[in-house]
């Protein structure tokens, strides 16, 4: 389950509630798609932005819409007592395992983080994966403290973020990292345009915003990296590289939710305000890219 491609879908979510019908079929195409698990409700599924209620009906229907491919299910919080909370929804609907990023207000410290996963462990009975995201958390793990978490009950992989450019770099930092856990957790790269570097620099796992909408490509390059076939792993996600720069530029959540909505998958709005879709000049881009990347697409 915490090994290859998992797909994050994007939650369609409109100003007064959230697309359950649209959602389920964004999942459903990943299971068709045979991604190895999928993620619902991280952070392209806009999980911080719902309700309770909401959370828990889209953790049923992602279970639901999934089949037989395993469901990780986000449940991140501010406050303790309600990942908690979230943790109890997600296991009731079915999920192979929970995602847990440590969202804050207030900064939080290590021991504050440690803690956190200490008691969301204590209670669960399904593997958790760590979510190493400062990009949207703004806490930055240590090895040190990635090594306490690992060792806890329940911890069965590490999300992190992309590994450095150069490929000896980034095989170093992977080695690091697996120096300092259980030989049982798995490591995960996310940041889409360092999927391939880190897949062959040694992750387990590719933790994907756009294997989400795009799976058959991103489990192309993730199976090359897994036979050990840098060559076409590296030229899959070079000929992504009109998309990679998009992320770099909007964020990877609006470019994916415009996509979707350019292919029929999602009405718009789609983004929970105030977050707001692309502007008319930044969608322009993301319809050339995804013109040219059409005989790219076809090939997976």
């Amino acid at each position: 389950m915490f090994t290859g491609l998992s797909a994050f879908p994007l939650t369609p979510v409109s100003e007064t509630d959230v697309d359950e019908s649209a959602f389920f079929d964004l999942v459903a195409r990943l299971d068709r798609a045979g991604v190895d698990s999928i993620g619902a409700l991280g952070s392209t599924g806009s999980y911080a932005y719902l309700t309770r209620e909401q959370r828990r009906r889209l953790a049923e229907v992602a279970v639901r819409a999934a089949g037989r491919t395993p469901v990780l299910v986000g449940i991140g919080g501010l406050r303790t007592v309600d990942v908690l909370r979230h943790a109890e929804d997600a296991q009731a609907g079915g999920a192979s395992a929970v995602l847990l990023a440590p969202m804050s207000y207030q900064p939080l410290t290590d021991e504050e983080v440690y803690d956190l996963y200490a008691d969301v462990t204590a209670t669960l009975s399904v593997p958790l994966v760590v979510y190493d995201n400062p990009g949207t958390t703004h806490f930055t793990f240590s090895d040190e403290l990635h090594g306490r978490i690992a060792a806890l009950p329940r911890v069965g992989s590490i999300k992190i973020p992309a590994t450095p450019a150069d490929p000896q770099a980034a095989r170093e930092r992977v080695e690091q990292l697996r120096a300092r856990i259980p030989s049982h957790v798995t490591i995960g790269v996310s940041g889409d345009p360092a999927a391939a570097g880190g897949l062959l620099a040694g992750c387990d796992a590719w933790y994907s915003v756009l294997g989400g909408l795009w799976p058959q490509a991103c489990l192309a390059l993730t199976r090359a990296a897994q036979r050990d076939d840098p060559d076409t792993a590296s030229s899959i996600s070079d000929d992504l590289a009109p998309l990679w720069e998009l992320f770099g530029d909007y964020g990877s959540l609006r470019v994916v939710s415009a996509i979707a909505e350019q292919m029929g998958l999602v009405g718009a709005p789609n983004l929970p305000r105030p977050l707001q879709g692309l502007p008319d000049g930044a969608r322009h881009r993301v319809d050339q890219a995804v013109r040219g990347l059409a005989p790219i697409l076809a090939r997976h």
